[in-house]
């Protein structure tokens, strides 16, 4: 199956180039701000940049694996595993991922890396073991998708940025601890402003990161829908992904929690009380959308 034979989606990919525009048109100004509030030379700050998101950039995958627990393995270590993303790999057009392994009761699964030849899918042995193998085959292919789509790298990105942005703002509130006044020696101090304009960004990084994080969500829907042929595999995992989760400890959720807006079901899932505050769309109406899928391929569900 040709990659535009399945999932490609306008919506999406106008969603992930405004975001990009802005992304970048607000860390422009968010480093013009800073620079000019202390006093490094743009030279330095080009450098400082250029360096973060270098490191970024080819470590994204790595570092959201490790975040994770993630373990990679190889076909002699999971010979099915493998075998299924060889499979869907074959199926869907693209290249084989690395595949990972995270060793958690927790069902849940996850895509990561800057481009479909630098990529890693991992499942947890809880969505492996609780899940019958096709449903499981429609977990992956979704995961697939979102590589397939590149809304992976987007996220790695917005998600980088607002990292940056936090950590500024740390440093913010440190510095207010021991003083310092702005660089005329007037008006509000330089800890302040550079906590505020940080806080902003965060805000605004957020705001952005929601703008495709829900979206994308339906486009690799339909893609796994799609590239399998069965969207009813897929509605049964997110309903069996959503149930079990709710039964499992809060100390397991809390160990996977930092890898929500990636994963295919929040961990979180009790809490969401507000879709305005959530990183995913309601179950209800992406077992909707997999519905409306399924009458269009003649599928009963």
């Amino acid at each position: 199956m040709k990659r535009k034979a399945y999932g490609r989606d306008a919506g999406l990919t106008a969603r992930m180039l405004t975001v990009t525009f802005l992304l970048g048109a607000l860390y422009v100004a968010f480093f013009i701000v800073l620079w000019q509030l202390t006093g490094v030379g743009i030279a330095g700050a080009i450098l400082i940049v250029g360096a973060l998101s270098l490191i970024q950039w080819y470590t994204s995958d790595k570092v959201a694996l490790m975040a994770s627990g993630a373990k990679v393995v190889t076909p002699d270590q999971a010979p099915e595993l493998h075998a299924m993303v060889d499979r869907l790999c074959a199926m869907a057009d693209l290249p084989k991922p690395r595949v990972a392994v995270i060793d958690t009761d927790v069902p849940n699964a996850f895509a990561t890396g800057r481009s479909p030849k630098h990529s890693a899918v991992a499942v947890t042995t809880g969505l492996w073991n609780r899940l019958e193998k096709p449903e499981v085959e429609g977990v992956i292919a979704h995961e697939l998708s979102h590589i397939g789509n590149r809304d992976v790298t987007i996220m790695t990105v917005a998600s980088f940025f607002a990292m940056v942005a936090a950590m500024l703002t740390r440093f913010g509130l440190y510095g207010g601890m021991f003083g310092g006044r702005s660089r005329d020696g007037g008006g509000a101090p330089v800890w302040l402003i550079m906590m505020l304009v940080s806080m902003v960004t965060y805000v605004l990084s957020w705001v952005l990161m929601m703008a495709i994080s829900r979206y994308r969500e339906y486009a690799a829907d339909r893609g796994a829908a799609l590239i399998t042929g069965a969207p009813e595999n897929l509605m049964s995992a997110l309903q069996k992904i959503a149930s079990r989760i709710t039964q499992i400890p809060q100390r397991d959720l809390r160990e996977v929690e930092g890898m929500n807006a990636f994963f295919i079901i929040p961990t979180n899932v009790r809490s969401a009380a507000a879709e305005l505050f959530m990183t995913h769309p309601p179950l209800e109406k992406r077992l909707a959308a997999l519905s409306r899928i399924a009458r269009e391929l003649g599928r009963a569900v």
